[in-house]
């Protein structure tokens, strides 16, 4: 269902449509950037998709989230048969939007255009460019919602467990089947930091 069949819509789900974190859009809606309404009697916001889409335009905000509705995920890793594996089966299974990079500053780039709401991130890519990549990712308040997962064939239960203390998401063990990547990006993806 796209976001556009609703007439109204809270800050969360403009958040979502927007890919920037829900206080970004509170802000916006305070500073009356943003036009909309609160909630009698509470403090929830509430912004008409009318009034999104006229600031959407204003501002050069990809209007491609609102349309797809469809999870945005971009996958990182040197092995091009792991990427292309993972593009189809995404898109094809899961009817996710797949956007594919080969190397750390491509990574960089894509994650400034597509602002995916999940990256798939080889952590063997070389010289702590995945860590350099999570960090960008994490410090960045325009990439609020995305959630980064790890990907390895070699790291140990104990070191997949320490990387969420280095502002990773979710681990996946390669090799690994479809359902354990959906799974995986689907319970990241649902974290609210």
């Amino acid at each position: 269902m796209s976001l556009l069949d609703k007439d109204v819509l809270t800050t969360g789900e403009v958040a979502k449509v927007c890919n920037v974190a829900p206080r970004t859009v509170s802000k916006w809606f305070d500073s009356g950037q943003l036009k909309g309404y609160r909630i009698p009697g509470s403090k929830d916001r509430r912004i008409p998709v009318a009034n999104l889409m006229q600031f959407m335009k204003e501002h050069g905000i990809p209007m491609d989230g609102v349309h797809s509705g469809k999870m945005r995920v971009l996958v990182v890793d040197r092995e091009r048969d792991v990427t292309a594996a993972l593009q189809r089966v995404l898109t094809e299974q899961a009817n996710y939007e797949v956007r594919v990079c080969n190397s750390a500053f491509e990574a960089g780039i894509e994650c400034e255009k597509f602002r995916p709401h999940v990256v798939l991130l080889d952590m063997h890519m070389g010289d702590g460019e995945a860590n350099a990549i999570a960090k960008v990712v994490n410090t960045n308040e325009d990439l609020a919602i995305t959630r980064v997962i790890a990907m390895s064939g070699k790291l140990t239960d104990g070191q997949a467990a320490g990387l969420r203390g280095e502002g990773f998401d979710g681990f996946l063990k390669k090799p690994f089947q479809v359902r354990q990547v959906v799974q995986a990006i689907e319970s990241a993806s649902s974290l609210v930091h």
